[in-house]
């Protein structure tokens, strides 16, 4: 009888993580793309997708034991890409560029923020600081909350009557008022840049999910809250990134989270020397 040879599928489960970050890449590649010809609902949405590659590709590598120091500055290459650069030419794109410089000053600063932040972490997980909640709000969820505020903005613009809602007029109105609403825009780029470089402790996901909870009874709230996320996605969107930011800053106020002091973040485990000195 023939022997079949046992396949090696090391080098299979070596690659899977970083086709997951690549695809995270292409997201971004695919919303610059959509956003300098006009399809601005297709340039934001993409980013539900890169935010899915982009927890995937950690949770592979982890769960096959193929995380290396490529895949992490890899990661890091690509998140810059899909959730910095790429939401940055979205929003110029969609209207900043009306204010001029102040409109590509702040897109820049997005993305420097956006690049510190992500060069920081690289840091810490190279120090074994990396673990437990985030320093700083994560780039993804800082993306977040100025992408949750476009399509909002577009829902109201494009979908919702003021007739319809005699309640709110007013503010289906401000929604539909160009300046204001690019203002607002340009003020949730600006905070969310000053988060990303902030000391602030911002929840994990790994905190966030209970160990105590069933994982039968967690996947049915999961499902209960997609099922009500996808009557009105745009609101839903913009509840759950603009709560995550709200929950830190409860957390401050409470004592439960204190800020993270610079020396803690960049001293050394081995010599206690700061890995920002020569």
């Amino acid at each position: 009888m023939k022997k079949f040879k046992k396949r090696n599928i090391g080098n299979a489960i070596y690659v899977l993580p970083s086709l997951l970050t690549t695809g995270n890449l292409f997201c971004g590649f695919y919303s610059i793309i959509a956003s300098l010809q006009g399809h601005f609902d297709k340039a934001a949405w993409v980013f539900v997708l890169a935010g899915l590659f982009d927890v995937l590709d950690g949770r592979v590598a982890r769960l096959t034991r193929s995380a290396t120091e490529f895949g992490t500055q890899y990661d890091s290459l690509c998140d810059l890409i899909s959730f910095g650069l790429a939401p940055s030419i979205l929003a110029f794109q969609i209207g900043l560029n009306q204010f001029g410089r102040i409109g590509w000053l702040v897109c820049f600063v997005y993305v420097a923020c956006g690049a510190l932040r992500l060069a920081r972490f690289n840091v810490q997980s190279a120090t074994d600081k990396a673990g437990g909640d985030f320093t700083g709000l994560p780039i993804p969820m800082a993306s977040g909350i100025m992408l949750s505020w476009v399509v909002l903005g577009l829902f109201f613009k494009n979908e919702v009557d003021p007739q319809e809602y005699e309640m709110f007029s007013s503010v289906v109105l401000f929604f539909k008022h160009p300046t204001w609403n690019l203002v607002v825009l340009s003020g949730a780029m600006f905070f969310s840049a000053l988060m990303m470089v902030s000391n602030f402790q911002f929840r994990s996901h790994k905190t966030l999910i209970s160990s105590k909870e069933k994982p039968f009874r967690l996947l049915v709230y999961f499902v209960l809250l997609g099922a009500i996320a996808m009557l009105n996605p745009e609101i839903a969107a913009f509840i759950i990134f603009w709560g995550y930011v709200v929950w830190a800053f409860v957390d401050y106020f409470l004592g439960s989270k204190k800020p993270v002091e610079e020396e803690e973040i960049f001293e050394s485990h081995d010599d206690g020397q700061s890995v920002m000195e020569p």
